[in-house]
């Protein structure tokens, strides 16, 4: 954490300062408060006679006291929190940045509800981890070793007593810390799995309804919010039983004390002020102890947030970068040598020796039962998974000695599942152009049969898309999405199964102003339907992970079973909608 924390020391010692100035006024004080009852009201020194005047100057003394270290605790929390907050504000952006250059298979690991937890509940405890060690280790400690050394100063019987309870309080403090520690691993684990849960059960609603399961989700949820409830009351019940001990044990070493100071006083060995004073004393150790054991509990809690935290900071990603910046003679040509390919965590091979060329310009289309390895093998083109063996590569370059950004720089991805963001149209079709006109964005969402909709909405391109897309229809989604991918500048485009919600007249317009305004790029489309790939230069199927056939539409008819199964299985449907 140290990285962190020197970006902002300086703060962090001002802070310091400012609270050992404050604990300071707090120490002094008992001294005054004896010294005005001595003195000042019993006239101890001076033969029993009060002196008002001492009064008021002790007084006024212990006023501008209050008043310095009231300022002083102030400033300490100003610069506590600028020390604070910029530390967990430079935890949160590199956690955040390294989330996003973990590989597919490392967010599957952490779990999206894990890292939304990390990012957010568990940097903020670190934020608190760290505001109560500067601010409350100092306060503390000054309180509890200050309040003994000025003990032992007044008296030394007071302070042997204070000292004799010393060994019982901090074994107290240090069994329920012992008790409570691992609960606190257990409920950011807890708190996990809720966050999760809340994921899906969101995301998912509308199934939920449809399903009639929304009773079901409520048990979900609620048995594991139950569960980190039954944890929290555990650690709560740790700490309940503590203070009162803690407490008790304290107003025990008090009256000892008040026990003491009367055969003290009555001996003349001592004087009334110095009783009240170590009584206070005695009262601030105790305010120091119980802040002391919040401190622990503050920076257990923090410290095993700090070590998740550091987990998502320490894990580097599975997918190195190369060095090759993608410039070639060759564009848009793609080669599969050789490859395999299973996903991390499972032995079976989704692809098995694949061997395909695709080159520049071409129009190749993907087809296949589901489940065949479609969307696994276009995956591996952008570099989203690591082959297991053989080699891809794009013009001519394996993709793992390119540099990821200059790699997807050359691919648009329109994918199966259409992603949306909560802003407008235009920002949601410009997001990986962002510096494109207002020409180009008509022209992309022309080319997707996007514009018309969209011209026709009240706000145009202006028109702001709900949470995941949820304002839109599934067609009209994908054309945005396809849009998007139009856009930019690629050299490859790859299309998995993207137009699955478009009418087949919608397809067919999309494809062939596609092909009118990029000739050059190498377009690869996933599709389920004949209709959608019967055009393509070529016609790859594959089957059960590997190439069973490759070919057009009219070599596939004659020479593929597989090819031929869908078409008949689907040539029914095309007649009744030619």
């Amino acid at each position: 954490m140290w990285k962190y924390i020197r970006q902002y020391l300086l703060f962090a010692v001002i802070a310091a300062l400012f609270m050992i100035c404050e604990v300071l006024m707090d120490l002094l004080q008992p001294g005054i408060m004896s010294q005005i009852v001595d003195d000042g009201v019993l006239g101890v020194n001076n033969g029993g006679t009060a002196n008002l005047h001492l009064i008021w100057i002790l007084g006024l003394q212990m006023i501008g006291l209050v008043l310095f270290g009231g300022l002083c605790g102030s400033l300490n929390n100003v610069f506590v929190h600028i020390s604070s907050q910029n530390i967990g504000n430079e935890i949160r952006k590199d956690c955040f940045r390294r989330i996003m250059t973990f590989s597919f298979p490392q967010l599957d690991q952490f779990g999206t509800g894990s890292l939304v937890t990390r990012v957010t509940n568990d940097i903020t405890q670190v934020q608190g981890f760290v505001s109560t060690f500067v601010r409350g280790m100092i306060r503390t400690s000054m309180l509890t070793f200050g309040s003994m050394y000025f003990m032992f100063r007044l008296n030394l019987r007071f302070g042997l007593i204070v000292l004799c309870a010393f060994p019982f309080l901090v074994s107290v403090i240090a069994f329920c810390l012992l008790k409570a520690g691992p609960l606190f691993t257990r409920l950011q684990t807890q708190l996990d799995a809720i966050n999760g849960i809340m994921q899906e059960d969101v995301s998912g609603i509308r199934i939920i309804k449809a399903c009639v399961r929304e009773i079901y989700e409520k048990m979900r949820f609620g048995t594991a919010n139950e569960e980190l409830i039954k944890t929290q009351l555990k650690t709560l019940i740790i700490f309940a039983f503590m203070n009162p001990l803690v407490n008790a044990l304290m107003y025990m070493v008090v009256a000892v004390i008040l026990l003491a100071g009367s055969y003290e006083v009555g001996n003349g060995r001592t004087t009334p002020g110095t009783v009240m004073a170590a009584i206070t004393y005695t009262t601030q150790l105790l305010n120091g102890i119980l802040m002391l054991v919040m401190l622990f509990q503050n920076i257990s809690r923090g410290f095993i947030s700090w070590k998740r935290v550091k987990k998502v900071l320490d894990s580097e990603p599975d997918l190195q970068d190369g060095v090759f910046d993608g410039r070639t003679d060759i564009q848009g040509e793609i080669e599969f040598r050789d490859v395999s390919f299973a996903y991390p965590g499972s032995s079976q091979n989704v692809l098995s020796h694949i061997n395909l060329k695709i080159h520049k310009g071409e129009t190749v289309a993907i087809m296949g039962a589901t489940g065949c390895g479609k969307t696994s093998l276009v995956s591996l083109i952008p570099r989203f998974y690591d082959v297991g063996n053989g080699t891809v590569l794009v013009d001519g370059v394996d993709v793992r000695e390119y540099r990821q950004e200059a790699l997807r720089n050359k691919i648009a991805i329109a994918m199966q599942k259409s992603e949306l963001f909560s802003m407008t149209i235009r920002e949601n079709i410009v997001w990986g152009l962002p510096e494109a006109d207002a020409t180009l964005l008509k022209d992309a969402a022309s080319i997707a049969q996007a514009d018309d909709f969209i011209s026709s909405a009240s706000d145009g391109y202006r028109t702001v898309v709900a949470e995941r897309g949820m304002s839109l229809s599934g067609g009209q989604k994908q054309r945005i999405s396809i849009a998007r991918a139009v856009l930019k500048p690629a050299e490859i485009f790859i299309f998995d199964d993207s137009t699955s919600a478009l009418d087949l007249k919608t397809e067919a317009n999309l494809y062939q102003a596609l092909k009118a305004s990029h000739p050059d790029s190498t377009k690869i489309i996933i599709a389920q339907r004949i209709a959608s790939v019967r055009t393509a230069d070529r016609i790859v199927v594959l089957g059960n992970g590997s190439v069973s056939a490759c070919g057009t539409h009219e070599e596939l008819l004659k020479s593929c079973q597989i090819y031929q199964d869908i078409y008949h299985s689907q040539i029914g449907e095309e007649a009744l909608r030619a």
